[in-house]
């Protein structure tokens, strides 16, 4: 058997583990879409009105804003996600699991592939879950099947980036109380973006800030391919941080999980 081949076998075998926790408990699955769209239904609702009327072009009203928050709405639902795998991977480290593993003739890899892989599958039915109750609500994209498919995988390259960067910080945790806090800035970084209100309304510093953040090229694409907005170079700038923060994390994480454990 080829390293290669050994390692896809058991990276299958890690997914397998991972499925199985999320049959046994879909509650998660449900919380991490939970909260998105309960902000979905706070800032439809209760700021909507004079938030849409704001919008450049928009009529003022509650469709136009939910129209433009949705991007915003699928990233805070890829970091609950994310958040949630660096509990995990934190909780597998503090249980052992992760030391038996290690005295086990296993591919290395293929434990931190599990994690991730699983996470990727879990966030695509959280969006999915999170999509249907903002077209229930009146989200209405203009998007053909082309562009949904590019949305569904620049999604999928955010959550990979964003779940090997999870990864890391749940290795690098003591408790699983610390791995719950570390990925918080995730959470906010959507509100700190163009996610919520166009970036050339906020003030110069957090202006400069939002415009040069991950999430908000990511947005940017997300809502071009959508509603069909221009999306300049966003998509470039998009994929070369989900690329470079992926690269890091990875590097980061492999190196977190080879140290000696008892150092």
């Amino acid at each position: 058997m080829t390293t290669l081949t050994r390692a896809t076998s058991d990276s299958a075998t890690m997914l397998g583990r991972q499925l199985r926790h999320l049959l046994r408990y879909p509650s998660l699955t449900l919380m991490f879409a939970g909260m998105p769209i309960v902000l979905l239904l706070l800032f439809v609702y209760v700021f909507g009105g004079a938030m849409g009327s704001g919008l450049a072009g928009a009529d003022g009203g509650r469709a136009e804003y939910l129209d433009y928050i949705a991007p915003g709405i699928m990233l805070i639902t890829v970091a609950m996600v994310a958040q949630g795998t660096a509990i995990s991977v934190a909780t597998d480290m503090t249980e052992g699991i992760i030391a038996r593993f290690r005295t086990m003739d296993i591919a290395r890899v293929s434990v931190l592939t599990g994690h991730v892989v699983g996470t990727l599958i879990q966030t695509l039915i959280s969006l999915a879950i999170v999509t249907g109750v903002a077209l229930l609500l009146g989200f209405r994209p203009s998007a053909g099947p082309g562009e949904w498919i590019a949305a569904v995988g620049l999604l999928s390259v955010v959550t990979f980036a964003t779940t090997w960067l999870s990864v890391a910080l749940g290795m690098l945790s003591d408790s699983v109380e610390t791995a719950s806090n570390l990925p918080m800035p995730l959470m906010f970084l959507p509100f700190f973006s163009s996610g919520f209100v166009p970036t050339e309304t906020m003030p110069t510093g957090l202006r400069w800030f939002a415009e040069h953040q991950p999430f908000t090229p990511v947005i940017e694409t997300l809502r071009g391919l959508l509603m069909g907005t221009e999306i300049g170079d966003s998509a470039v700038l998009a994929l070369a941080w989900c690329a470079g923060i992926t690269l890091a994390a990875y590097i980061w994480a492999k190196k977190l999980y080879n140290r000696d454990p008892t150092r």
